[in-house]
């Protein structure tokens, strides 16, 4: 079964392996999961959960046998800031060679604090057949596929930042024992 970590990271409830289940069922069809999870993982999934729909015409019940938190390779790039694109849609592109104005706030005497936009923001583009399993003892459980890297200091002081490769959680796939 298929559970994905947009439904569950705002209002799923944290279970184990071992733990009784009931799962509302979005779909028996995974073919949708294809490209997400690729022709080798997606014949392993045989329901997709989804708990956000008021009424479910199927449902899982069982123990949970297992599993697995799902990942995906995904690379960071900067792109280019322009307005509707992570600036705001009445603001104006400076010039090249030209920074994005400061913002500040003055505490008085002498002193001020702001903040000024990069020219960049960070485009988050997945790899097509990266995906792969990493056993968890539950799902919303801490496991190392959940815990992501922060960009270092001199990755947010560089201007554009630097590309970066990382692996980021796009759900779990469980196994469930139905009675």
């Amino acid at each position: 079964m298929w559970l994905a970590d947009w439904e569950w990271a705002c209002c799923g409830d944290p279970f184990a392996v071992g733990d009784e289940v009931d799962f509302g069922i979005e779909r028996r069809d995974p073919l949708i999961l294809t490209e997400t999870l690729g022709p080798a993982l997606v014949v392993t999934v045989d329901a997709i959960e989804s708990h956000h729909e008021s009424e479910f015409s199927d449902r899982v019940r069982g123990r949970v046998m297992a599993a697995y938190a799902v990942t995906h390779e995904i690379v960071e790039r900067p792109a280019l800031r322009r307005p509707g694109h992570g600036a705001p849609l009445t603001s104006s592109m400076p010039a090249d060679g030209e920074e994005w104005p400061t913002t500040k706030r003055d505490l008085g005497n002498g002193v001020f604090v702001g903040s000024k936009p990069s020219r960049h923001v960070i485009e988050v583009v997945p790899v097509p057949g990266s995906a792969a399993l990493e056993p968890a003892r539950g799902v919303r459980l801490p496991t190392s596929a959940q815990d992501r890297q922060p960009p270092s200091v001199d990755d947010l002081t560089t201007d554009p930042p630097p590309e970066r490769s990382s692996r980021s959680l796009i759900g779990w796939l469980v196994d469930v024992e139905e009675p």
